[in-house]
């Protein structure tokens, strides 16, 4: 099985690199970013599977940076992460796009079952197209 790239988008430093840490020793490639911008720019630099999007950021906020990684990159399944228990925000992220949200402190065996599951739908997506395409030709 490929390697998942997961793509670490938080302001906060302490939170994102031991995080990162942990989810490398399970075999998940992880890329940080600290802002919107950041990660839109890594986007377009390499492929990633999922993105771990914080929802609270200075600047380009998690919710205007999920609208432009869908209208970019459609096909990377982004996870939101938030410290902050709003439903509201919650469910616009999923009708924006969003695969699911999970509460910081983050647990990472939690957090790993749900990059697993968005790395899959991400491959069964991309599967589709593929297919698609083929019978077009």
């Amino acid at each position: 099985m490929k390697t998942i790239t997961v793509l670490m988008v938080d302001d906060e430093a302490d939170f994102i690199a031991p995080l990162s840490k942990r989810l490398m020793k399970r075999g998940i490639r992880t890329r940080l970013a600290t802002n919107g911008r950041e990660a839109l720019a890594v986007l377009a630099d390499e492929e990633v599977d999922v993105t771990l999007l914080d929802i609270m950021m200075p600047g380009m906020d998690g919710i205007k940076t999920l609208g432009e990684i869908k209208r970019l990159h459609p096909c990377v399944e982004v996870l939101m992460l938030t410290a902050h228990s709003n439903s509201d925000m919650v469910i616009s992220c999923l009708a924006m796009g969003a695969y699911d949200y999970v509460m910081k402190p983050a647990d990472v065996d939690e957090l790993i079952n749900k990059i697993e599951d968005a790395a899959q739908r991400r491959k069964r997506n991309l599967g589709q197209d593929d297919r698609q395409g083929a019978a077009v030709e």
